[in-house]
C-alpha cells in the first residue's frame, strides 16, 4: 500500500522519526506524563496532540505507521471500529507505548 504514495522526503523522515522515537524511549520514566484512556476520542485526541507536538502531518505518520491517512484521520477522530494491529502501530510510530494496569495476572508464569 504504501508503494503508492511518492514522498521525496521519505529517508529523511523515516531517519528523523526513528531518531525522534529512539530518543523519546530513553526519557526518564519520572519524566513521562501517564494518561488515562477510557474512551476512543480520548485516545484519538491524545494521538493528535502527540502527533502535533512532533510536528507531523497526518500523512507523515501514516507513511512511518505503515497505514493509511484515512486510518489516522478516522484514529484521531475516535472512530471505535479501528484495527488494534494498526491502533499499536500509530502509537509506536509516535514513541509510545501502552500499560495496563489493574489486570488480575498469573504470578507463576511471566506470560499474560
Amino acid at each position: 500500500m504504501l508503494n503508492r504514495f511518492v514522498f521525496p522526503e521519505r529517508e529523511t523522515l523515516l531517519a528523523l522519526l526513528v531518531n525522534l522515537s529512539n530518543n523519546y524511549r530513553t526519557v526518564n520514566f519520572s519524566a513521562i506524563t501517564m494518561i488515562i484512556i477510557q474512551s476512543t476520542q480520548q485516545l484519538g485526541q491524545v494521538l493528535r496532540c502527540a502527533r502535533k507536538q512532533l510536528g507531523l502531518t497526518q500523512p507523515q505518520l501514516a507513511l512511518v505507521a505503515g497505514v493509511g491517512v484515512r486510518f489516522i484521520v478516522d484514529l484521531e477522530a475516535g472512530k471505535p471500529t479501528l484495527r488494534l494491529e494498526n491502533v499499536l502501530r500509530v502509537i509506536d510510530a509516535l514513541g509510545g507505548i501502552i500499560n495496563l494496569n489493574g489486570l488480575p495476572v498469573d504470578k507463576s508464569t511471566n506470560e499474560a
